[in-house]
């Protein structure tokens, strides 16, 4: 019998202002240093901009299909086995392949040199509407490495 006690799963309020909690969660992710209201403000003008480039009347249920469309459903986790590390892929949970998404989202918005974090938001949410970009590469990737090992897959525990 395990001796760990079981997380219990917070539920995340939802943003003011769309009242989304999936927002919500994209706010935290976007905030530094417990700083909510820049988050907040940064997410904001960035869905804006967002909208126009897609040219929708509601930004809330476009950012739902950039998140959608960057969602990953395999990944490989390595298994040692009799002295050999075998990359096995898996299928991903829904709550950890929406938070892989909106990290990947975050992570090449930061990336991109030069530019205010509003519009490289922007910029990355409109390329993941389009299924393109950087963020939409790693999940290919990500799906392509699952692929190749898909020989190991009967080591899956």
């Amino acid at each position: 019998m395990s001796r760990r006690r079981r997380a219990v799963k917070r539920e995340t309020e939802p943003d003011p202002v769309y009242k989304s909690a999936i927002l919500a969660k994209f706010i935290n992710k976007v905030m530094y240093g417990g700083k909510k209201a820049v988050a907040r403000a940064i997410v904001y003008r960035a869905l804006e901009k967002f909208a126009q480039r897609v040219k929708t009347d509601d930004p809330l249920v476009a950012f739902e299909q950039a998140i959608e469309n960057s969602k990953p459903a395999l990944e490989v986790k390595t298994r040692r086995l009799g002295g050999a590390n075998y990359q096995v892929p898996v299928e991903i949970p829904n709550e950890r392949r929406t938070a892989m998404a909106m990290q990947w989202i975050i992570m090449h918005s930061r990336a991109k040199p030069g530019r205010a974090m509003e519009e490289s938001l922007a910029t990355e949410l409109t390329d993941c509407y389009n299924n393109q970009g950087t963020t939409i590469k790693k999940k290919d990737d990500t799906h392509r490495m699952a692929e190749a090992n898909k020989a190991f897959a009967h080591y899956k525990w």
